[in-house]
């Protein structure tokens, strides 16, 4: 049976990874709407990528929804010294065809929470999670509704890769996270020290450029190309993580990740780590476990399924 989803992004070269794979993965999810936040480029941008990249491959039939523009207290934080002024630097920029549709991403959410069956919607946040706090603080009854929230961000073993302790996702809107896994909701994130066990080596990279050309390959390799030149310039790392992908690839085929019940709380306070996620790894608190943490990754097989994925995608 398909897994009913609702993926919320900030496109971003790995969120539009991300996408393709989703898409090429419609044999065993459903993707019920994207909805789009501001985090890596403003709202404007990242509404449109979304678009953008479902038009570019031919996919006319899943709505996108413009959510919120601004996290919930604090001012925007973008990042474009990693994903360029436009957010997808190194693709094709254009304004799309496909239409934004006038419900905002909140509302959609709500809606389709409220038709769902209990525990039956997988909601995916690859950006700030300031769309989906809004809608457990305007319809906390609703969260019955959903299944899990698979989130990529925050880190513990790794670091932060914003500032020296927080990751960019959860820096950008602490407080959204802290909603969100506070909520009771089955909640598994896909922090640094999963996502940069996967790094597109050179090895990786052959592959990659041995695929058959089409627009999906060519999205991937571009997009690829321009977050290595950025990992080299701010990290002088050549060997880039793709974070946001492995979210869809658990999606896919989980028994590629493995995790552990922890205890996580986000900073909210402090501006020295504001956004750091506290990981009780070794459950030295006693305090309730309210996220699966995931730490080991099979990077191999991971790397297998995201290239033979997008090599199946055509344009339609």
């Amino acid at each position: 049976m398909k897994k009913d989803i609702i993926i919320d992004c900030d496109p971003g070269q790995d969120d539009a990874i991300a996408l393709m794979l989703a898409f090429a993965a419609l044999d065993k999810i459903n993707i019920l709407g994207i909805t789009t936040v501001a985090g890596n480029v403003q709202l404007k941008m990242t509404q449109r990528n979304a678009r953008l990249i479902c038009e570019k491959l031919g996919v006319y039939d899943i709505s996108v929804f413009s959510g919120c523009e601004k996290p919930l207290f604090r001012n925007l934080v973008t990042a474009e010294e990693y994903h360029g002024e436009n957010g997808l630097n190194g693709i094709d920029i254009f304004e799309p065809k496909i239409p934004l549709q006038d419900k905002n991403a909140i509302q959609f959410i709500i809606e389709e929470l409220k038709k769902a069956e209990s525990e039956s919607i997988s909601i995916i946040g690859i950006g700030p999670l300031t769309n989906i706090a809004m809608v457990l603080l305007q319809e906390p009854h609703l969260k019955k509704k959903i299944k899990e929230i698979i989130i990529m961000g925050g880190s513990y073993f790794e670091g932060g890769n914003v500032t020296a302790a927080a990751e960019f996702n959860f820096y950008v809107d602490p407080h959204a996270v802290q909603i969100v896994i506070d909520s009771d909701i089955p909640v598994t994130i896909f922090g640094l020290d999963a996502t940069h066990q996967a790094r597109v080596s050179k090895k990786i990279r052959h592959e990659i450029d041995d695929l058959p050309e089409t627009v999906a390959t060519d999205i991937l390799k571009v997009s690829i190309d321009y977050f290595a030149s950025a990992y080299k310039e701010i990290y002088g790392q050549s060997e880039p993580p793709i974070h946001d992908v492995l979210t869809i690839a658990y999606l896919i085929e989980p028994g590629l990740f493995e995790g552990r019940k922890c205890n996580v709380s986000i900073e909210t306070t402090s501006e020295l780590t504001m956004g750091a996620s506290v990981v009780d790894y070794w459950n030295l608190t006693n305090k309730k476990k309210n996220v699966n943490w995931i730490d080991k990754v099979n990077s191999e097989g991971f790397f297998e399924l995201l290239l033979n994925r997008i090599a199946t995608l055509k344009e339609n």
